[in-house]
């Protein structure tokens, strides 16, 4: 570790001793809505069958929950975030900075990121490409690059529906909205001539991509009134509503387990949370509901969070993920570089 970080650490650590000192029962949980789904089931199930009430979660998108999560350590301070991307180096040096100095990361699982319309619409597939050059800020018109033209499906593509582009997504504190830049914008971006072999994710602003919050069922509710649109989110919802919204193929494989599973289907991500070590004796229950959570009752083949879209790791990643809690493994800078 830095020795400056680690310097300001200490410091930090010794002046939340006080409020780490009053204990409580309850745990306190934020961060990714795409997590939400798998985590309130265990919330829920963890209140039925231990003597412990039901944690307390948030939805406030996987960027917001690491801010909450890394201001420090003490009773006013979450003792978990869950991402639907991984931490960043920037956010771990904060929380180093502030404080949290043992932090171990879960992974529970594999989700993909659904394009998904009303079921109202017949089913259509795009490639990556044709998905880039409808939410990016700037795309290459004859050679050069110029704010996006495009208005209507059919003109990216004639074989695409003669529909206005309205698409509902995530915004910028949410780890949907990171990976999906990464997976979506970033790998046809490289690929094109125009932006010189660099990635470009900037997303239009025009009012074709309509920021929809952190509340992903908020997306789903407005597809259902708004038919002619199409949004973005996480697998569990689309597993959730399967009368009411149809997902997209994206380079001719759909979003199906399996394929995300296996790394076929192109904008499939890792799901995980963080443990905030140094709160586990002050909060009793702490790491009960974190053994639980990976569990293979709950993330394994055929497990309850399987249902709700869940896709499980390897059973090999799986053992692993379950070493990292019973050791509290605690998470490196140069981990994630």
């Amino acid at each position: 570790m830095n020795r400056i970080l680690k310097t300001t650490a200490i410091a930090a650590a010794v002046m939340g001793v006080a409020t780490v000192a009053h204990a409580r029962d309850q745990i306190r949980i934020v961060g990714s809505s795409t997590v939400y789904p798998f985590a309130s089931y265990v919330t829920e199930e963890f209140g039925a069958v231990t003597e412990y009430p039901t944690p307390v979660i948030e939805s406030t998108g996987s960027g917001g929950g690491i801010r909450l999560f890394c201001n420090g350590v003490g009773e006013g301070t979450p003792d978990i975030t869950n991402a639907s991307r991984r931490i960043k180096v920037s956010e771990l040096e904060r929380c180093i900075e502030n404080g949290v100095t043992d932090v171990t990361e879960v992974k529970i699982g594999s989700d993909g990121i659904v394009f998904a319309q009303s079921s109202t619409n017949d089913a259509i597939e795009l490639t990556l490409e044709q998905l880039f050059l409808a939410v990016a800020a700037k795309v290459p018109v004859d050679g050069e690059l110029v704010d996006n033209p495009y208005i209507n499906w059919s003109e990216i593509d004639a074989s695409l529906p003669d529909r206005e582009i309205s698409i509902y997504g995530p915004p910028s504190t949410s780890g949907t909205r990171d990976a999906f830049e990464e997976l979506a914008m970033e790998v046809p971006s490289e690929e094109m001539e125009a932006y010189g072999g660099e990635a470009y994710t900037q997303i239009r602003a025009d009012g074709a991509y309509i920021d929809a919050g952190e509340n992903d069922n908020l997306i789903v509710q407005r597809l259902q009134e708004d038919t002619e649109a199409f949004g973005i989110f996480g697998y569990s919802f689309l597993v959730e509503n399967p009368d009411a919204l149809v997902g997209t193929a994206i380079d001719g494989v759909a979003p199906e387990p399996e394929a995300i599973s296996a790394g076929d289907y192109p904008i499939a991500r890792s799901l995980w949370f963080y443990v905030k070590n140094q709160h586990a004796e002050a909060v009793p229950p702490l790491y009960d509901y974190v053994d639980m959570f990976v569990s293979e009752t709950m993330i394994g083949e055929g497990g309850y969070l399987g249902d709700l879209g869940l896709i499980p790791l390897p059973e090999a990643e799986r053992e692993q993920t379950r070493e990292k809690v019973e050791n509290r493994a605690e998470l490196e800078v140069s981990d994630l570089k």
